[in-house]
């Protein structure tokens, strides 16, 4: 059989647009236009945000487009001094062009949801054609695109009317990017009266030329209504808890400006109701900023009960026991958000936790020791989960088997016992162990140290397996015994919910995951089928950065040289000098302290842990290339496919 050739015309450079209409599920959902229309309404809603426009409307045009008018700055149209073409222009052509990286010194936007600079570039490259008409110092100016290129360069647009400033982008999507064409009305109605909710004072207005309908909103009491009127007259066991909290000039850890503002309603039955938002840009995947609220109203709940003596004897309250009848909207402000994935639905800032967290437990702190009676009934709703919690785990451990095997010496157990939220780490090297023992949550994390690299288990039989000190150790404190793919084991002793693989960021590292994933495909099959198994991700680099303009000290960390990458040419569209920063790299997890370890790899808040799941291919094929990749007599084998695979790699640079 011929194989293509591997040459350097095999290496294909995507210019422009081209990487988005390539792969455009990297950039956007592709299950239909909304999110690239929100990308348009999302850059009104930050002029709303700067302060500088009052007015957002959008429009569903008869022949299938959007139109999305503002009456904020306009989008500036003068020549960019260094890439020789208009300002608009680049906005919509350039992935990496866009007001939201000027940050430093009063930019244009000290708060956006902009970050990854693909924004409405993404909009302009899965459109058949999109239109842009400014109003800005007195002149009107139009720009028209086509399949991402530019048709009608910009120009004066007189029939344009009034003098005014703003923008008005008309996009028309095209439908062979999309699994349906049609924008879901209710999806896009929720997000529109979310920003009126977020911007009190603006009006935002939905109308549709097809059915002649237009609906408006504008909120003078934002969060408090908006949660009231989503709630449906549930009856509140406290009144709602409401606050907003900002970091000032002299903060010393959030820039001027960074913070939120919340309402948290706590109801006995019903459906809960929770929405975060982080600079008006919704996260309907929650994140940081969710777990940073989660956080401090525990630890505000549970420093009243034990300051009142409220708590019985035995019972330990944890974050979901305050957290599981609660219904919150969540606004925060975070100068630089790290969002996960492109089309931001969940944030991943770790700083978001601390911000978030530390401004609404004080802010609840006072409001519970001016309030007492209402902070003892929170706090007996609360006593009263945890003790459904523990008596639910009580009838679990009625029916697990009395045969208790001794667990291996090398292993730190957690406290809780409930499958649900436990996990064990099995961690590379005794010292990376002595690192995640100490930066660990004791209450539901275990550590089980491995020496050296597994057994490759691939071509053990089962009942050799026991042989090996480090697998012995591995079944026994997972609570489940090696078997095979048709067998039916009895999982119920399972003791950690999830088995987590924590490793080296290096090859050797690698090395150790493979050798693990071997073990978990070829004799615990079930609990890869399960979704028991995980792999943690720790960091290889930390860049630390200095304090600029509005931007406090911090550090970043990155996987790999990939987002080390990214991080760098981020920061240099910042503004930062060239290498103002410095970076380091880990050269194993025995160098990272228990905080850096906790913070990075450990922290359900902030990690970032893969699923371990079967892919596309059948059993048979994973197990043919589970022979050619870990059979030892193979080699050859594998030397060819290696040959013969990298003749098929697409480099996109």
């Amino acid at each position: 059989m011929a194989t293509s050739r591997y040459t350097e015309a095999s290496i294909r450079v995507l210019k422009g647009l081209e990487p988005v209409r390539s792969r455009p599920g990297m950039y956007t959902r592709t299950d239909n236009p909304l999110h690239i229309i929100q990308e348009v309404i999302d850059n009104a809603a930050d002029e709303a945000l700067a302060g500088t426009c009052k007015n957002i409307q959008v429009t569903l045009l008869a022949d299938g487009g959007v139109a999305v008018e503002d009456d904020g700055r306009g989008i500036p149209v003068g020549m960019h001094p260094e890439e020789g073409a208009p300002v608009v222009e680049l906005v919509f052509t350039r992935l990496h062009a866009g007001g939201k990286f000027d940050k430093a010194g009063g930019g244009a936007y000290a708060f956006s949801g902009g970050l990854h600079g693909v924004g409405v570039s993404v909009t302009n490259a899965l459109a058949t054609k999109l239109e842009v008409v400014v109003w800005r110092d007195g002149a009107v100016n139009r720009l028209v695109f086509k399949g991402g290129d530019v048709v009608e360069p910009l120009a004066p647009y007189p029939e344009a009317g009034r003098k005014k400033s703003g923008t008005r982008v008309q996009v028309w999507p095209d439908p062979k990017y999309f699994d349906s064409p049609n924008i879901p009305l209710a999806e896009l109605s929720h997000l529109l009266r979310s920003k009126a909710v977020l911007l009190p004072g603006v009006r935002v207005s939905l109308k549709n030329e097809k059915t002649g309908d237009t609906k408006t909103w504008h909120y003078a009491d934002g969060l408090k209504g908006y949660l009231s009127e989503a709630l449906g007259g549930a009856e509140l066991m406290i009144p709602l808890f409401e606050g907003e909290q900002y970091a000032g000039r002299d903060h010393e850890s959030f820039a001027d400006g960074e913070g939120a503002q919340w309402v948290v309603a706590w109801t006995e039955d019903g459906a809960a109701v929770r929405e975060s938002y982080v600079n008006l840009i919704p996260t309907p995947a929650g994140g940081t900023h969710e777990a940073g609220l989660r956080d401090g109203l525990f630890t505000a709940v549970k420093s009243f009960a034990e300051l009142h003596s409220l708590l019985p004897k035995g019972v330990k309250l944890l974050p979901e026991d305050v957290f599981a009848r609660s219904s919150f909207v969540l606004s925060a402000k975070v100068l630089d958000p790290q969002f996960q994935g492109q089309i931001k639905e969940r944030l991943n800032s770790r700083d978001a936790v601390r911000l978030v967290g530390g401004f609404a437990k004080s802010a609840l702190d006072l409001w519970l020791h001016s309030n007492v009676e209402y902070g003892k009934k929170l706090a007996e709703l609360a006593i009263r989960q945890a003790q459904a919690r523990a008596r639910s785990l009580q009838k679990v451990e009625k029916r697990k088997s009395s045969g208790v095997a001794v667990l291996p010496g090398k292993l730190t157990d957690c406290e809780s016992s409930d499958p649900t939220r436990t996990e064990v780490f099995l961690v590379e090297g005794d010292s990376a162990g002595g690192s995640a023992k100490m930066g660990r949550d004791k209450e539901f994390q275990a550590i089980l140290p491995l020496r050296g690299k597994v057994l490759n288990s691939w071509e053990v039989d089962r009942d050799r397996l026991f042989a090996n000190n480090e697998i012995h150790d591995i079944s026994v404190a997972i609570g489940v015994d090696p078997h095979g793919p048709n067998d039916t084991p009895d999982l119920s002793g399972l003791r950690y919910g999830r088995v987590c693989i924590l490793s080296d960021a290096d090859v050797d590292g690698s090395h150790i995951q493979v050798l693990l994933l071997t073990l978990f495909y070829k004799h615990f099959p079930k609990l890869v089928e399960a979704g028991n198994v995980y792999i943690a991700k720790p960091p290889l680099f930390r860049v630390d950065v200095p304090a600029a303009g509005k931007r406090p000290a911090r550090k970043v960390y990155c996987l790999d040289d990939g987002e080390l990458e990214v991080v760098l040419d981020k920061l240099r569209k910042e503004g930062a000098r060239e290498g103002a920063w410095s970076i380091s790299r880990f050269k194993g997890l025995g160098e990272m302290s228990p905080e850096q370890l906790w913070d990075t790899t450990m922290n359900p808040d902030t990690r970032r842990l893969l699923p371990v799941g079967y892919g596309e291919l059948d059993a048979a094929e994973t197990t043919r290339m589970f022979d050619m990749l870990m059979g030892k007599g193979e080699s050859a084998q594998r030397r060819t496919w290696i040959e013969d695979k990298g003749n098929l790699a697409e480099l996109d640079i």
